[in-house]
Formats: structure tokens, sequence, C-alpha cells
């Protein structure tokens, strides 16, 4: 796994131990970079279920003025701090070692506002892309500019709609698919 693009283009990335985590493959972060491409300088980022914290990485390797990486996983956030170590990204990023709900609250707590919001729950929790989308919808998160990224399995559709969100693009790739929403 690699940063494709930007300061930190073709530097490896460690992935967490085990099979638990799934990371968004090189190709699918391309693709999905090149989508949001014009909106990510200067940027900030939410990546949920951050896993290698890969999304967020890029994010800032291209050009991106912060991201927060959300995971719950104390294995996978001690990858996400030593992939950040040893690209030596020394500030803009908060990593956060918490259930993604959890953390949500306490963010939106905080009134921090996001320009993307990357989330890929494990495939086998289908509920918490319900619970994630419906409560970003209420959230304080998101301007109505922001964007929210859903990555999924190509048999499983989130849906269309939550609360205020809306799916405005769908991209296949393989066996992942990627839903855009943004608020309505």
């Amino acid at each position: 796994m690699r940063v494709i693009a930007g300061k930190f283009r073709s530097r490896r990335l460690e992935a967490p131990p085990g099979t638990v985590t799934r990371p968004t493959s090189d190709r699918l972060r391309e693709t999905l970079f090149n989508v949001v491409a014009p909106g990510v300088p200067d940027s900030v980022w939410l990546d949920l279920f951050a896993g290698s914290g890969a999304v967020g990485i890029e994010a800032i390797s291209r050009g991106a003025r912060s991201a927060t990486f959300v995971e719950s996983s104390s294995a996978a956030a001690r990858t996400i701090r030593k992939n950040l170590q040893s690209l030596e990204i020394e500030e803009g990023f908060e990593v956060i070692e918490r259930e993604a709900s959890i953390a949500l609250r306490m963010l939106d707590a905080q009134a921090v506002t996001y320009d993307f919001c990357f989330l890929d729950p494990p495939y086998r929790k289908m509920g918490d892309y319900e619970q994630i989308l419906g409560f970003l919808s209420q959230s304080r998160l998101l301007t109505p500019q922001s964007q929210v990224i859903a990555e999924h399995d190509k048999h499983f559709d989130p849906g269309d709609e939550f609360g205020s969100l809306r799916r405005t693009r769908v991209v296949r790739q393989g066996d992942a698919v990627l839903s855009f929403f943004r608020r309505e």
C-alpha cells in the first residue's frame, strides 16, 4: 500500500496487523481523489474507521490542511501513528482512538466542521452506515458544501437519503463502491 500522489507520493504505508481491517485499495483511493481533487487543497478531512489512515494521509499528501483519524482498534490506531511518523507528518492531524459514534458526538460538541468525511465501516457492520450517516445529516460537523463519501461492498447499498444527506454520485470499482453524499 502506497501514497498515490502529492508530497508523499510513492511512500509505503503499513496496514494494521490481522484481517480485521480492510484497507481501501490504492486503485480505489486514486479514483476517490480523482473525483474530489479540486476541493482537496487546504481542506479538512474526517477519516472514520480509519484503519491504516491511508485516506487521510493521502489527503494531507495532496495539500489538505488537516485530517482527523477515528479508529476504535488500538492496533490500527498505532499503525496510523506509525504511518504519520514514518512520513514525518508532525502537525495537521489528530488520531482519536474511540468508536466512531462516540468520536462523532465528541467532535460535534466541539463545533468543528469538515470539508470531507470518509467512512469505511467493516462490511460486516452494515448498521454503522445508517447510524453514522444519520448522525452526520443532523450534526454541525458538515457545511452545505461538505461531501460525505461512504465506501461499501457492491452487494450492499446503504441508501440514497439520510436526513438532510442525499446521495449525489456512485462510483463502482471491482467489489467496492463509493457513494457520495451532500446536504440538501
